[in-house]
């Protein structure tokens, strides 16, 4: 097992892949290939923190980095992160490649200095790599009130006392918009989907109802 940078030489490979660990989970098909595809060409994206997994000469995994924001009830904004899509080839899910790709991904953002992370995703998974739920630093989920729990989303302070050094007591995070690529321009996203082999589109148990 290797885990090293993404390079261009890798791009399709790495956007196939993200493709064929999505389809039908979340919803019918997937967009994540798509948003991988166009987050290269984003100011926020961090290309040091773009990691690829091989197993056998083969890519197997990758992951990648965004900048993101907190905002403050003030209204200011201070920087934050998050990352994904995180993916894994169908044929080496469940083997603990995902922990491992994630766990060693932490390690080199938190020597970048990265100091906190937010994210959407499985506490069950991801609080093996050190995530608990973001309201537990007092940090909102844009879309949900304040006062509630929202389960699925997830913080990690990477740096011992980053928010408090910030002067972030409390704030609302919102996922930053290159997540929404394929939403908001819906043709360009079928042109590029029409590029990979047809795959059947399902709706299955557990993916978003409003999908």
């Amino acid at each position: 097992m290797n885990i090293k940078l993404e390079k261009p030489e890798d791009y399709r490979e790495v956007e196939n892949l993200t493709r064929e660990a999505f389809w039908n989970v979340y919803r019918p098909g997937c967009t994540e290939h798509y948003v991988l595809h166009c987050y290269r060409d984003n100011p926020d994206f961090i290309p040091e923190l773009d990691f690829v997994m091989e197993e056998d000469g083969r890519i197997i995994g990758h992951i990648m980095f965004s900048k993101a924001q907190l905002v403050l009830n003030d209204g200011t904004c201070k920087p934050s992160w998050t990352f994904g899509p995180i993916s894994i080839h169908p044929d080496y899910k469940r083997k603990g490649y995902g922990l491992r790709l994630l766990q060693y991904a932490l390690a080199e953002a938190r020597k970048m200095g990265v100091g906190f992370l937010c994210m959407e995703g499985n506490i069950d998974f991801y609080s093996h790599a050190g995530f608990s739920l973001a309201g537990n630093f007092n940090i909102h989920y844009h879309d949900f009130p304040k006062e509630e729990v929202v389960p699925f989303f997830l913080a990690q302070e990477l740096i011992p006392g980053w928010l408090t050094a910030q002067g972030i007591d409390e704030a609302t995070y919102c996922p930053p918009k290159g997540y929404f690529v394929a939403d908001e321009n819906p043709e360009a996203f079928e042109a590029y989907e029409a590029s990979f082999p047809k795959k059947e589109k399902l709706r299955l148990p557990g993916q978003l109802a409003t999908q």
